[in-house]
C-alpha cells in the first residue's frame, strides 16, 4: 500500500489530479455548512428537532444522507447535486420515448452535448420547484425565517430559490472539474464526500450511546462485523460479470483478412447500479411530501404517510417490491437483446451454439432476465437492510443515521465510487508504467 502512494506521489499528473480533487471537495464541505440567507439557524434546528420520528422527519433523513447534513442545515446546498441526478434520469428515460432525443443519443459528441444541455434545463426546473416548495414550507413555521423577512414572504421566496438553484448549478460545474481535470467522476465523488462526512459524528453518537448504557456493547460489536459481511457482499456484487463467449468469423475487408477472434459479452449481476433505489425511494416518499403540504388539513393523509415512513412494515414491504420491479424496468430500458443480437449479427458474431438472429436474442434476454432477477433481489434486501436492523429488538437505541449510513443505499454509493475511483487511479498508474517501460528499452 505504501508503495502504491509512493507511486501516486511520483507521477506529476496524477498527483495534480487527486489534489484538485481534494480541494474541489473541501470547498464542497465548506459550502455545506453556509447557511442559506434569510433562514433562523436556531429555528430550523428546533423545527428539524420537533420532526423526529414522524413521516416528514424520515423523508429529511433520507434526502440529508446524500448532502451530508446540507439539507437539516438548509445550506446553499441544500439540494446537493440530487436534482442533477434525478434530471439526468429522467432525460435518459425519456430518450427512449422522444424521437428526437433519441435520435440525439445516435449522433455521436454533438448529440451528447445537446442532452447534456437539456439535462441543465431540467436540474435548474426541478431545483425552482423543489426549493420553492421548501420555502413555502418553512415559512409557514415560526421562528424559521429571519426577523428582517418574517413579514416579507415574497422576497424570502425569491432569495431561497436563487441561493439554493445557484448552490446546485455551481455544484455541476464542479463535478465537471473533478471529471475533467481530477480524478474519477465528480458528480459521483460529490455523492461520495457528503455521505462520508456523516459518518465520523454517526459513528461518535452510537459510541456515546455504549457509553451511556443505551446501546448493547454487544450488539455495536456485531453490528460492526454485519457491516463488514455486507461491504463485501457488495464489493462482491459489484464486480460480478456473467460472460458471454462471443466468436467472431474471419473477415475480408479490402485487401487485408481478418482471423477469427475470441471475446464475451460481460453481463454485470447488478448493471441498473443504485438508480432503481433511488426511483423506488423518491416514489415510497411521496405521501410523506403530500402530507408536508396536508396533512393538517386531512388527517387521513398524515395518517398513510404514517404508516408509509421509514421502518414500517408496509414501507418495507412495497419499497423492496418497488426497487425489483424498478431493476427490471430500467434493465430493459438500457439493455436491448435485440439490438445486441443484431449488431452481432451485422458484425459477423455469434454465441457458440445459437444461430445469429432470433435465437441469440431468446438466449441474451434469457440470461439477462435471470442475473437481473439476482442483482434485483440483492438491491432490494440492500435497501431495506436499515429498516430490517431497526426492527430487531437486540438493536434497540441504534441511531436511525447510523443504521442508514452503515448498509443500504449509502453503502452501496460509497463502495460503487471507490472501487471505480481505485480503477481509474490503477489505470493512471499502469499507463505510466508502461511508458516508463518503453523508455527504458529505448535507453538500452
Amino acid at each position: 500500500m505504501a508503495n502504491i502512494f509512493s507511486n501516486i506521489l511520483k507521477v506529476k499528473e496524477l498527483r495534480e489530479r487527486i489534489f484538485f480533487t481534494i480541494i474541489c471537495l473541501v470547498v464542497y464541505r465548506l459550502g455545506s455548512h453556509i447557511t442559506t440567507p434569510g433562514i433562523d439557524p436556531l429555528g430550523l434546528s428546533a423545527l428539524i428537532e420537533s420532526l423526529r420520528g414522524q413521516a416528514l422527519g424520515g423523508l429529511i433523513s433520507y434526502i440529508d444522507l446524500f448532502v451530508g447534513g446540507a439539507f437539516e442545515r438548509f445550506t446553499i446546498f441544500g439540494l446537493g447535486i440530487m436534482p442533477y441526478i434525478s434530471a439526468s434520469i429522467i432525460i435518459q428515460l425519456m430518450t427512449t420515448v422522444v424521437p428526437h432525443l433519441e435520435q440525439l443519443s445516435r449522433e455521436g459528441e454533438e448529440g451528447r452535448k445537446k442532452i447534456q444541455q437539456y439535462i441543465y434545463y431540467m436540474t435548474v426546473i426541478i431545483c425552482v420547484i423543489q426549493a420553492t416548495a421548501i420555502s413555502r414550507w418553512m415559512a409557514t413555521h415560526d421562528g424559521v425565517v429571519s426577523a428582517t423577512l418574517v413579514n416579507s414572504p415574497i422576497l424570502f421566496t425569491i432569495l431561497v430559490v436563487t441561493t439554493i438553484t445557484t448552490g446546485t448549478v455551481f455544484l455541476m460545474w464542479l463535478g465537471e472539474q473533478i471529471t475533467q481535470r481530477g480524478i474519477g467522476n465528480g458528480v459521483s465523488l460529490i455523492i461520495f464526500a457528503g455521505i462520508a462526512a456523516r459518518i465520523p459524528n454517526e459513528f461518535l453518537k452510537t459510541i456515546q450511546s455504549v457509553r451511556d448504557g443505551d446501546f448493547n456493547p454487544i450488539a455495536f460489536v456485531l453490528l460492526l462485523l454485519i457491516f463488514l459481511a455486507v461491504v463485501f457482499f457488495v464489493v462482491y456484487e459489484e464486480q460480478g460479470q456473467r460472460r458471454i463467449n462471443v466468436q467472431f468469423a474471419r473477415r475480408v475487408v479490402g485487401r487485408k483478412v481478418y482471423g477469427a477472434q475470441n471475446t464475451y459479452l460481460p453481463f454485470k449481476i447488478n448493471p441498473t447500479g443504485v438508480i432503481p433505489i433511488i426511483f423506488a425511494s423518491a416514489i415510497v416518499l411521496i405521501p410523506a411530501q403530500i402530507a408536508q403540504m396536508f396533512g393538517t388539513n386531512y388527517p387521513t393523509v398524515a395518517t398513510v404517510a404514517a404508516y408509509l415512513s421509514p421502518g414500517r412494515v408496509p414501507y418495507i414491504f412495497i419499497y423492496g417490491l418497488l426497487v425489483i420491479l424498478f431493476a427490471f424496468f430500467y434493465t430493459q430500458v438500457q439493455f436491448n437483446p435485440v439490438e445486441i443480437a443484431g449488431n452481432l449479427k451485422r458484425q459477423g458474431g455469434y454465441v457458440p451454439g445459437f444461430r445469429p438472429g432470433e435465437q441469440t436474442e431468446h438466449y441474451l434476454r434469457r440470461v439477462l432476465t435471470r442475473i437481473t432477477l439476482a442483482g434485483a433481489l440483492f438491491l432490494a434486501l440492500i435497501a431495506i437492510f436499515p429498516d430490517i436492523l431497526l426492527n430487531v429488538n437486540l438493536f434497540n437505541g441504534m441511531s436511525p443515521g447510523f443504521a442508514y449510513l452503515m448498509g443500504g443505499t449509502s453503502l452501496l454509493i460509497l463502495v460503487a465510487v471507490d472501487l471505480d475511483t481505485m480503477k481509474q487511479i490503477e489505470t493512471q498508474l499502469s499507463m505510466r508504467e508502461y511508458e516508463g517501460f518503453l523508455t527504458r528499452q529505448k535507453k538500452r
